[in-house]
């Protein structure tokens, strides 16, 4: 009994350290590439530091854009190349219903679209899901893997996802408020006392999204003007994004809680809310 026990054990546990190797080795390997996109956004941000703002590009810019800029970069002259950040909360994955915890990251080019965001969510008790989206050179790639190993989804460089990349830029924009100052890549056109039209352009494509203002100055949210694709396998963007808890972070006023969501038919569909834990600008 003891020896056909161990005919059967052995291959088993040897299996299960082959697959263990296994899963260890593409864990190291994913966070090796998702260090070197995060680099390589930082030499990006090198090259293309953020513009100083001109006082009559200011004072043309529609009113609200104007009390928003003031509440959220008193210093129009402050220069930043990139932004690094940490959060936290919890995310529903495409096409499905439930949130888990989630905990993800960015480095964030300031006066050029560019970035890096990488989550990891828990799918179970041993098994998790590593994703990250780079955009750069108004080329974007989209990887997701469960326990770093297995390629879930495999998005590469098309015009339209690069233009999601660009959105997802000026989605994510109140975090780094000083790009949106007048001289950088985005210009803005008025729509109305609490909203102004945002526009990014670059690499010969532009985005845009309204941005509804609070009465204090804050920027409440960005929208899409268009209906998202909700049966995509990857949320890209967004198309609205909910920003609140302002507060002081290197002389501006930076948004610490978020609820971004997908939005067609009228109706949104939040897919990751939480808080900023860390963020740091350079």
């Amino acid at each position: 009994m003891r020896r056909r026990y161990w005919y059967v054990a052995a291959p088993l546990a040897l299996a299960v350290a082959a697959v263990a190797g296994w899963v260890g080795v593409s864990a190291i390997l994913t966070e090796r590439e998702i260090a070197a996109h995060a680099a390589a956004i930082r030499d990006i941000a090198g090259r293309h530091p953020s513009a100083a703002a001109d006082a009559a590009a200011l004072a043309a810019l529609p009113p609200p854009v104007q009390r928003y800029l003031a509440f959220a970069v008193p210093d129009a002259q402050a220069r930043f190349r990139t932004v690094t950040l940490t959060a936290e909360g919890d995310f529903r994955r495409p096409l499905t219903e439930g949130f888990s915890p989630t905990t993800a990251a960015q480095t964030i080019a300031v006066g050029t679209p560019a970035l890096m965001f990488d989550a990891t969510t828990p799918l179970g008790p041993v098994l998790w899901a590593r994703a990250y989206d780079f955009f750069a050179d108004g080329r974007m790639e989209m990887r997701a893997r469960i326990a770093s190993a297995l390629t879930v989804v495999d998005e590469s460089a098309t015009e339209a996802l690069n233009r999601t990349s660009l959105r997802r830029w000026l989605l994510e924009s109140p975090l780094y408020p000083m790009a949106l100052l007048p001289g950088g890549p985005v210009r803005w056109e008025a729509i109305d006392d609490s909203r102004a039209r945002a526009i990014v352009s670059g690499f010969g494509l532009e985005a845009a999204m309204v941005a509804t203002f609070r009465p204090d100055g804050s920027l409440a949210s960005f929208d899409a003007e268009q209906d998202g694709d909700l049966t995509t396998p990857y949320h890209g963007s967004g198309e609205h994004a909910a920003r609140s808890d302002y507060r002081p972070v290197a002389g501006m006023m930076i948004p610490h809680a978020f609820e971004i969501a997908r939005a067609a038919g009228g109706a949104i569909h939040p897919f990751w809310t939480g808080r900023i834990t860390t963020i740091r600008f350079e």
